[in-house]
């Protein structure tokens, strides 16, 4: 599987770097350890639950860096562990990572497949008095595992060859209860990196796997597996989160004391993406979903892929985060808000322009006439050209928000009170007159009288008007829809911090639903287009900024022609609270 192509030659280092490109450039330079080969590396995900952002840091740096240098990068489904694994999850991985704008080509392996060469590799290893099949407990061989200064001990270490080859066949073949014996590396029981005290790199289970079913019931471990695998796809460079360090001395054992023919791939590691008010772990976003806290994995609350897309967020915005956020070897947490100043950085620039009113209330021009309406033009996108503009209608009834009118305005409150003038966006000056109220003293309608002479909010005599642009929803010709406003999923900054139930510091107005709300009748016609499209769920809904409220999308999952949703996917400014 290797593919020894050539390098193009050794990119210049430019724009952003960072350590991990700066040790593949030296590595494919004249002199190192790799040159005349190509850049190979791999993305590795266990399908036992959906991607994240948190997986997107790696997504990025595995792909990224094979684009950088004109290399390649295969995906593999790390299936080895059959316990939670499904093709649900392996399905969902391919449509997400394809999403974010990735694509591996023919090189789509299952970890499972290697699993021949694996065992091979395995009998190879006792063969060489590198590894031996051992019968304590994982309770046991703790106890005896000693400490750091102390050496392990296993009565079974110095099994002879032919009896551990004897052993672990019947370990194959299924004769031996699952628990009862395990393969393990012969190391070194002194060592002070405890990864090399002889792991065990076979367990046996006696279970369906997803795609092997029922050939095997004997399983390696990922520590034995991968670097196998890593090394059998002619991977360059083995990139990995922080929590693999320790476990590299085992890596560079594996690929030197088997005989794959191929070179000896790089394991780097860089620190986890951490964000505020969210977690990571796929067990606690399981639970989640599992008992029934949040919709399902696309929930537009969860760190999910497909819970962002569905909320409307953007596959540009999402790797813009990666790269701002940079590569490091030190943990930290990220800011929520960062994500989403990436986001509104992209939709302000792609979003179309459109008028919606979530909180409705009726406004009434007095002086226009009954039955007549006119035609405006809205620009799609002030900051594309290109992009157009569409046709709104205006006429007598009028919905407007509620909080752009105050009986009694409070200071500085520059929209509608009675005897202020404001603009209606892109139409006329209007002048407050009154309101009308039901019998609870709730204002129902809104009175005001328009500016003939003001057609698109200039008023002829040129006088300045102090008042507000509000925007506005004709009531003659609108749609009703649902809206749903999303917050932090979790009220806690640190949800997964030590000696906390995440499950405790769940925010309880994490979803607002508004069912009364008034768009421009048009969002029907993109409503019926949209759903008729394949895939949904696969792509982005399409994405407005409803002036002066937010950014929003179509939800892909439960808005119809006929009952139209749109997910809040950002507000205009930054509401995050430091």
């Amino acid at each position: 599987m290797s593919d020894e192509s050539l390098n193009p030659a050794v990119p210049e280092a430019a724009g952003s770097t960072n350590f991990i490109y700066n040790f593949i450039r030296e590595d494919i330079a004249e002199g190192g350890q790799y040159e005349g080969l190509r850049v190979h590396t791999r993305f590795p995900p266990e399908p036992n639950g959906y991607l994240h952002i948190g997986h997107c840091k790696a997504l990025c740096i595995d792909f990224g860096m094979a684009e950088k240098f004109g290399g390649l990068c295969n995906l593999r489904m790390d299936d080895t562990n059959p316990a939670k694994e499904d093709t649900e999850y392996v399905d969902a991985i391919q449509q997400d990572i394809h999403w974010l704008g990735f694509d591996w080509g023919d090189r789509f392996y299952y970890g499972s497949d290697y699993f021949p060469q694996d065992y091979e590799y395995a009998v190879e290893l006792i063969k060489k008095g590198l590894a031996y099949v051992c019968e304590l407990s994982p309770e046991e061989f703790k106890a005896n595992r000693g400490d750091t200064q102390t050496p392990a001990t296993s009565p079974y270490r110095d099994r002879p060859i032919e009896e551990n080859l004897r052993l672990f066949e019947k370990m194959k073949n299924g004769e031996v209860p699952e628990g009862k014996m395990t393969l393990r590396a012969k190391i070194d029981l002194a060592s002070g990196n405890f990864n090399m005290r002889d792991p065990v790199i076979y367990r046996i289970r006696f279970i369906n796997h997803h795609r092997q079913g029922t050939k095997w019931c004997i399983f390696p471990m990922y520590d034995f597996a991968h670097p196998i695998q890593d090394a059998l796809e002619g991977i360059t460079h083995s990139l990995c989160s922080l929590e693999y360090e320790d476990h590299r001395p085992l890596y560079d054992w594996v690929v030197s004391n088997v005989s794959i023919p191929y070179h000896k791939p790089r394991q780097i590691e860089f620190a986890r993406l951490g964000i505020d008010h969210t977690v990571m772990s796929k067990r606690k976003l399981r639970k989640l979903v599992e008992e029934g806290y949040v919709s399902g994995w696309d929930d537009p609350r969860m760190p999910t892929l497909c819970g962002l897309r569905r909320r409307g967020y953007t596959p540009a915005s999402i790797r813009n985060f990666c790269e701002n956020i940079g590569v490091g070897k030190s943990s930290n947490i990220i800011e929520y808000a960062e994500l989403e100043r990436c986001l509104r950085d992209d939709l302000n620039q792609t979003a179309e322009r459109t008028m919606a009113v979530v909180h409705p209330v009726k406004l009434t021009v007095t002086n226009y006439p009954e039955g007549q309406s006119e035609v405006f033009a809205v620009e799609n996108n002030p900051l594309d050209p290109e992009a157009g503009t569409h046709d709104i209608t205006f006429s007598r009834h009028l919905w407007i928000e509620e909080e752009d009118f105050l009986e009694t305005p409070i200071p500085k409150y520059k929209r509608l009170y009675p005897g202020n003038e404001v603009r209606l966006k892109g139409a006329y000056l209007v002048t407050c007159t009154g309101c009308v109220k039901d019998e609870e003293g709730n204002v129902t309608e809104v009175l005001c009288e328009y500016d003939p002479a003001s057609r698109g909010g200039n008023p002829a005599d040129g006088r300045k008007v102090k008042g507000a642009t509000i925007h506005w929803v004709d009531a003659d010709n609108c749609a009703d829809a649902e809206v749903r406003l999303y917050d932090n999923l979790f009220s806690d900054a640190q949800p997964d911090g030590p000696d906390k139930d995440f499950l405790t510091c769940l925010n309880p107005e994490s979803l607002t639903v508004l069912t009364n709300c008034k768009v421009e009748k048009r969002m029907t016609e993109i409503a019926a287009a949209y759903d008729k499209t394949e895939n949904k769920t696969g792509i982005n809904a399409p994405a407005f900024q409803f002036m002066r409220v937010g950014f929003f999308c179509l939800d892909n999952k439960d808005s119809t022609p006929d009952h139209l949703v749109f997910n809040r996917t950002v507000s205009l400014k930054d509401g995050f609270k430091k």
